[in-house]
């Protein structure tokens, strides 16, 4: 398999990612987490797990998410609070019924939210 890599700030190293690695979901897509209860809006997309070892390693082993698979960062929200999360595909659903995100951050990343997704900001775009 042909595969490329890619420096991860988060992770703090180079990431080895398949070639054709396939995302479902888009920037700018509302998503639901498929285990907890909170959704969010997609604001950026690795395409195999990037973040911390210790971060992968605090997830609970039965329930802990293959790496590689595409992860979506985003700006999520629940009954309590807003928060920005790192969540596998495996983990997420499509919610563009449930209306827009209320987290406070949408507004500096997206335009509006129209047709059941949001549009990137022009000035953030390239």
């Amino acid at each position: 398999m042909e595969r490329t890599q890619f420096f991860s700030q988060q992770a703090g190293r180079t990431i080895d990612v398949p070639r054709h690695a396939k995302a479902r979901f888009g920037i700018g897509d509302v998503v639901r987490h498929r285990l907890f209860d909170f959704r969010g809006v997609i604001f950026d997309i690795d395409p195999v797990f990037a973040n911390s070892e210790e971060w992968y390693q605090s997830i609970p082993e039965h329930i802990r998410p293959e790496r590689e698979q595409p992860y979506y960062h985003l700006l999520a929200e629940n009954d309590e609070s807003s928060y920005v999360a790192y969540v596998s595909q495996q983990n997420l659903l499509g919610d563009a019924d449930g209306g827009p995100v209320e987290h406070p951050q949408v507004s500096d990343l997206f335009e509006e939210f129209s047709e059941g997704r949001y549009m990137m900001r022009r000035s953030l775009t390239h």
